[in-house]
């Protein structure tokens, strides 16, 4: 999207500094990047930027509404509900495609959004090796909002762990070791010195959880929650172990209803010219007659699951829930990276922080996807090149406070009440 930054790496790439970059890349927490990483990084340039923004902050003018928790609330599934909640998210990603419009012109379209943390301890770790063995602009950051490492670092160590040591703040998850984005764990016990922790792990006593941390029985006084439910219950062996679901002792950051709070059940209310239209299935009175120029997605998956994305009409009819699926209008990609072979297309996640007592959330950094298959993420892309996880980096832009050009379905959300 930086055409002049674009031609400069690719002219300078070769295949033995991507692997002198990889390897050094392994290097911290050996064998644990579990996932493809991409051969280059992705240049925004300030207008395309500012767009992506602007847009954030027009969805979080509703998800800072008085009546959102009151308008989600049958989002989250009733054997799902996890007591204690707090006021808000404390992270949420934003992923926006790089599309192409009508007038030819390269516009963010937002594909989904979760109220749920990502990557942010591996993030910060893997572009300092891609400005180590590449030539980056000095005036390019994966940070946002005028983030450098010592700023970002005090204020994810500050969010994660609130006012607690970082002994009895653990970072939860189901099978932690055997995760895919494991690496991001171990960076973040690298930052704030908080551990990986099975739900199996957890050991209760009437209200009050604890851990073996080096054998000694520590009390948990914050969760740090990784636990996906649909991975949860996914599981080809039952996991057996402590009910998340009841009320605990504990402080969630940011805690599990948000999950499905911030999801896509959010988008059918959302009307933006960077929002692709999007119906729930059960108010689909008529099927569309060009269905080929939609995406069938069901609520409450993660990492692509269970998405269709050529929808035919037999796929519609054996839905047995379709309340918890929505139908997208799809949107069209560019083939924005220019690669050695063909163009690859892009997705930046756009990482939101809010920190207890601020009125919003705000960008803090984000990471990147490359694809050349019909869907972005490492699954759909293999035996692929130019493929993979990556970052943005930004020239430095400002992110406004207001925005406008965003409407909301109020009436049709009370409706649900």
């Amino acid at each position: 999207m930086v055409p002049h930054l674009r031609k400069a790496f690719n002219s300078a790439f070769t295949t033995n500094l991507y692997q002198t970059f990889l390897n050094d890349l392994d290097s911290l927490h050996p064998d644990a990047i579990e996932f493809r990483v991409a051969e280059t990084p992705v240049f925004a340039d300030k207008v395309f930027t500012q767009k992506m923004l602007d847009a954030c902050e027009s969805i979080i003018d509703i998800i800072t509404a008085p009546e959102f928790k009151n308008i989600t609330e049958r989002a989250i599934p009733k054997n799902e509900y996890v007591p204690g909640e707090t006021p808000h998210s404390h992270m949420i990603a934003f992923d926006f495609g790089v599309c192409i419009n009508e007038d030819n012109e390269l516009e963010p379209q937002l594909i989904e959004m979760q109220g749920f943390p990502t990557l942010f301890g591996f993030q910060v770790y893997y572009p300092e090796i891609i400005k180590k063995h590449f030539n980056i602009p000095a005036n390019y950051s994966h940070y946002l909002n005028g983030y450098d490492k010592t700023s970002y670092l005090a204020m994810l160590k500050k969010l994660l762990l609130g006012n607690h040591n970082a002994e009895n703040v653990v970072l939860l998850e189901i099978k932690p070791h055997a995760q895919k984005t494991k690496i991001d764990f171990y960076c973040t016990q690298d930052y704030t010195g908080i551990q990986p922790v099975c739900i199996t792990e957890l050991i209760a006593e009437g209200k009050n959880l604890f851990y073996l941390n080096n054998g000694k029985k520590t009390e948990i006084k914050r969760i740090y929650n990784r636990v996906i439910f649909d991975d949860l219950k996914s599981q080809s062996n039952p996991v057996n172990g402590v009910d998340i679901t009841k009320e605990w002792n504990v402080e969630w950051i940011p805690h599990p209803n948000w999950f499905y709070r911030i999801s896509k059940f959010t988008l059918p209310f959302i009307h933006h010219s960077y929002v692709p239209k999007t119906y729930f299935l059960n108010e689909v009175k008529q099927i569309p007659p060009d269905l080929e120029n939609y995406v069938l997605k069901p609520l409450f998956s993660f990492a692509g699951q269970g998405v269709v994305i050529d929808v035919t009409a037999a796929d519609i009819e054996k839905i047995q829930d379709p309340e918890n699926w929505i139908l997208q209008r799809k949107v069209k990609y560019a083939d924005v990276i220019e690669t050695p072979d063909i163009p690859a297309k892009a997705e930046i996640r756009l990482m939101y922080v809010w920190p207890h007592g601020d009125k919003r959330p705000h960008a803090a950094i984000n990471l990147a996807r490359l694809s050349k298959g019909k869907m972005i993420g490492v699954r759909y892309n293999q035996n692929k090149e130019w493929v993979g996880g990556s970052v943005c980096l930004f020239n430095f832009p400002k992110q406004k406070q207001r925005h406008l050009g965003v409407s909301f379905e109020l009436n049709k959300f009370w409706g649900y009440l």
